[in-house]
């Protein structure tokens, strides 16, 4: 394969919480059009590696290259009551996020376009007005990977996206991010889900920090 097949590589990544190891020596690579599935058990170091690929952790050793826009899911998300967002404000703040250079081009009938794409392929349109905290929590988990669509992020990187999660959930959830590898896109999911984890195209699996998969 050649560099432009990755949309992430990252080599040796070694981090601590205090002087307890949570990565050590951990190789990633996760290619365009592709689910990757990151498993593990608890405390494996799975969160901790999915922050540093994000960019919301840097790791203390190693290397990391993402040749795009990132989009990153946790779990649980909420907003205070007294910022009473709808599901598109939340999706549209995808479209705040966006890079400068890519910001700066974006028009404001632009916006509504994406976001009503976005939207669309999540199938919450018919929610598009709702209260964000009014939704279950599998349509949380979708207007969220709305909000990286709208960004138009290319890496889609998710914390147990099934997590809580009832069966039809998790199925829709798998669904559309098959949808969005199928689209080019590069997904990595920190999963649990036996369903999910057989679905991917790649599994990464750690234990102890270290990957043995």
């Amino acid at each position: 394969m050649t560099p432009s097949d990755y949309a992430l590589r990252a080599r040796h990544l070694y981090f601590t919480f205090g002087e307890s190891p949570a990565l050590a020596d951990v190789d990633i690579d996760l290619r365009w059009g592709t689910v990757t599935a990151i498993t593990g058990p608890n405390g494996a170091g799975k969160s901790t590696l999915i922050e540093i690929l994000a960019g919301v952790r840097k790791p203390l050793r190693g290397t990391l290259h993402r040749a795009d826009e990132v989009a990153l899911m946790v779990q649980r998300v909420t907003t205070p009551d007294a910022l009473p967002l709808t599901v598109r404000d939340v999706v549209m703040m995808g479209t705040w996020g966006a890079s400068p250079s890519r910001a700066s081009k974006i028009t404001k009938e632009e916006r509504k376009i994406r976001v009503a794409d976005a939207l669309e392929r999540v199938q919450l349109t018919n929610l598009a007005s709702s209260p964000f905290n009014a939704l279950s929590g599998g349509q949380r988990q979708r207007a969220l990977l709305a909000q990286g669509i709208a960004r138009q992020a290319r890496i889609f990187l998710l914390d147990e996206p099934a997590a809580g999660l009832d069966l039809e959930s998790r199925e829709r959830t798998r669904s559309i991010l098959a949808g969005e590898a199928n689209r080019g896109a590069a997904v990595a999911c920190v999963s649990h889900d036996e369903e999910s984890i057989a679905a991917a195209d790649c599994v990464v699996s750690l234990e102890g920090g270290r990957r043995v998969i």
